[in-house]
């Protein structure tokens, strides 16, 4: 039998070690807003004969846009600037058109103004703030028959919590090396995310209620770690059917949904392990009150034997 539970403090150290790396990362780059969150033009153009991406900016920067972010997206460019007015669209097109000598296919176009972005930002994080505090008070009310439910309910938010910082330190890190910008679909690819990784602690904490109703054991360790063992090879099973699924939309689908996708794949991986390794061991170090044990591999903190 694998000692999940036993391993707590590595899983801890793991855990540990990815998210600060996070936090650095969102204090020092910060996460780069799209024109969801800013206003903003964005399109996506297709062009033939095909320019290179230097030539394309370039020029863009020549016609009054130096704030200009141009990202290759397969035979298209995904342009990303200054809100352009839809009458002045024409224009604008057949300028960069004159300039490059080629023809120009819009694919996509969207204008966003100040307000709207403002009101969508404030937006998107009630929706965040709410959709916590629903699930907590959820599970705190599915497992109200076991001792301390609240106790449960936190544990599943802070391995939430715990995705969410992965996710967004990486974007923040992809925004600073290849200026991905953050939009709706990043707070729409968040929220599956939350509800993928608090359905999967879910799952681990009803097998473990299940374990404790049929008396497995008295040592509240060994309960959780059966269960981590029962559920592991279902969680990891599901994890990579629908990694299977993003996969082939990240491939395949369009530009528009590269940055949803990409949410989901890096909180995938990020859910599987959290609601594996963190919040069923730390329900555990709750219970037992074995903070000490957890955090073992910091040189200042001593483990009674």
């Amino acid at each position: 039998m694998i000692d999940f539970v036993g391993r707590k403090e590595w899983f801890s150290l793991i855990s540990a070690v990815v998210v600060i790396v996070a936090i650095i990362s969102l204090a020092v780059f910060e996460l780069q807003p799209g024109i969801d969150f800013t206003g903003g033009t964005s399109m996506t153009l297709h062009f033939t004969p095909q320019v290179r991406q230097d030539q394309l900016r370039r020029e863009l920067t020549n016609l009054g846009h130096p704030e200009v972010i141009v990202q290759k997206s397969g035979e298209d460019f995904l342009i990303r600037l200054k809100a352009i007015p839809p009458q002045e669209r024409e224009s604008f097109t057949e300028g960069l058109e004159t300039s490059l000598g080629s023809e120009i296919t819009a694919r996509d176009y969207n204008t966003i103004s100040p307000s709207i972005a403002a009101e969508t930002a404030r937006n998107a994080g009630i929706a965040v703030m709410i959709a916590a505090v629903a699930m907590l008070l959820y599970i705190a009310w599915a497992f109200r028959r076991m001792p301390n439910p609240f106790r449960w309910g936190i544990c599943a938010i802070i391995a939430l919590i715990h995705d969410v910082l992965i996710v967004t330190g990486v974007f923040s890190i992809l925004g600073q090396i290849a200026n991905v910008e953050i939009n709706a679909m990043f707070i729409t690819g968040l929220l599956a995310v939350v509800g993928y990784s608090v359905n999967n602690t879910v799952v681990v904490f009803d097998r473990i209620r299940e374990n404790m109703a049929k008396g497995l054991s008295r040592d509240f360790a060994v309960v959780v770690n059966a269960s981590l063992i029962e559920t592991v090879a279902r969680s990891l099973n599901t994890s990579l059917t629908t990694l299977c699924v993003v996969l082939a939309l990240f491939l395949f689908g369009g530009a528009t949904i590269h940055l949803f996708v990409s949410v989901l794949l890096i909180g995938l991986i990020a859910g599987t392990y959290s609601s594996l390794f963190v919040a069923g061991p730390l329900l555990v170090t709750w219970e037992k009150r074995e903070w000490g044990q957890l955090f073992s591999w910091l040189p200042f903190v001593k483990t009674s034997a």
